[in-house]
């Protein structure tokens, strides 16, 4: 079982399957991981097996080596397609994300104007105003979406504190589309029990949840590399092509990879 703990505050470039030439941004410590999801699929590992030992990332380290990074890179001749907050866990959970995202901001409206913000996140964080502002103001307002079913929810994502999906769909459907749900689809079974999110028992209130959030685009895909729990497999071609038929006769935009 292999996992990556990205560098921090800065990682990358990497090519990203969704996003391009993307200059990653770890909000979280280096030597570890601390999220408010457990998901079993994550590449950085189960959080227990990760527990990190060195401070967040702040302001000042965050721009400057962000600074540096982009310095280092026009000087190469290639910039970015994105900044990408991403990494060791979720980024808004880091108490300086809102300033982080101004200052990331005006480093890229300096450096490479055409690049696009974008945050990953597993979206358990809008509830709070701060983070829903900071969120507004990035190009790519990514947020996780794997079911709309609380015990799909338990037994794959595992969130570490309070969790009410309902809740964090109404929360989507505040951003008033100015935002892009992100699905992770896939079969097999952990601890006996089958993790298969592509039935209709799941696919069709999940297409319920998107008809309300009217997201700007649905960015579905599958496992890309090893997973900490045993007995994942990634979902077929044909099963992630049938969903996104499904979601563009909604009227959104989606991307698949496989």
């Amino acid at each position: 079982m292999s996992t990556i703990i990205y560098p921090s505050p800065i990682f990358g470039p990497v090519h990203s399957r969704r996003l391009g030439i993307s200059l990653g941004i770890n909000l979280l410590p280096a030597d570890g991981k601390w999220c408010s999801f457990d998901c079993i699929y994550c590449e950085c590992g189960f959080n227990a097996d990760h527990r990190p030992h060195l401070p967040l990332p702040g302001l000042q380290e965050v721009s400057r080596a962000l600074e540096e990074k982009l310095c280092e890179m026009r000087e190469q001749g290639q910039l970015p397609d994105v900044l990408t907050f991403a990494g060791n866990g979720e980024p808004t959970m880091n108490p300086h994300f809102p300033e982080i995202v101004d200052e990331v901001i005006r480093l890229r409206n300096c450096y490479c104007p055409m690049a696009k913000v974008s945050v990953l996140s597993n979206a358990t964080q809008i509830l709070r105003p701060q983070v829903r502002e900071a969120l507004m103001k990035v190009d790519n307002n990514i947020l996780k979406l794997d079911t709309v079913d609380a015990a799909y929810i338990r037994r794959t994502d595992r969130p570490t504190g309070r969790y009410d999906v309902e809740r964090i769909v109404e929360a989507m459907c505040g951003f008033g589309g100015q935002c892009i749900v992100q699905t992770m689809f896939m079969q097999g079974a952990y601890e006996g029990a089958d993790v298969d999110n592509t039935l209709p028992a799941y696919v069709g209130p999940y297409l319920d949840a998107l008809k309300r959030i009217r997201p700007r685009m649905v960015m579905i895909y599958t496992i890309d590399r090893e997973t900490p729990a045993e007995g994942l497999r990634k979902a077929p071609r044909e099963k992630l092509d049938a969903i996104a038929t499904l979601i563009r006769e909604l009227g959104l935009e989606v991307s698949v990879s496989y």
